[in-house]
């Protein structure tokens, strides 16, 4: 019975972590070893990193609703109350976008919220 050789499975593993390395500076693009190590962190990095990101923009949305609220003379957290008690279901994306780029229709929610706080 011959023996297996496994030079082209090991070689095409090799190949599959070197590809994903690619991009990577100094001997963690191109030494199979130093490769697999930094490709493994950063595939934890990457798992991680997908719901940090999620985190930091509902930060960011929030940044913007309380900046364009607090210009028009109201804070975030009165803001948003009154928006739940007129049940206006915009999400902070939407809200946050308006801040932004529409600052007329911005402007006329934070005024039916302020009539409704008064």
């Amino acid at each position: 019975m011959a023996r297996v050789k496994r030079g082209v499975t090991t070689h095409a593993k090799h190949k599959k972590v070197i590809k994903q390395a690619s991009g990577f500076r100094g001997r963690r693009k191109n030494t199979f070893k130093v490769a697999k190590q930094a490709v493994e962190k950063s595939m934890q990095y990457a798992y991680r990193d997908r719901k940090v990101k999620k985190r930091d923009f509902r930060r960011l949305w929030t940044q913007r609703i309380n900046a364009g609220a607090r210009e028009l003379g109201l804070s975030y957290s009165l803001f948003i109350n009154g928006l739940k008690k007129l049940e206006i279901g915009l999400d902070r994306k939407m809200l946050a976008d308006l801040a932004m780029h529409e600052p007329n229709a911005f402007k006329h929610l934070v005024e039916k919220v302020q009539s409704v706080a008064k």
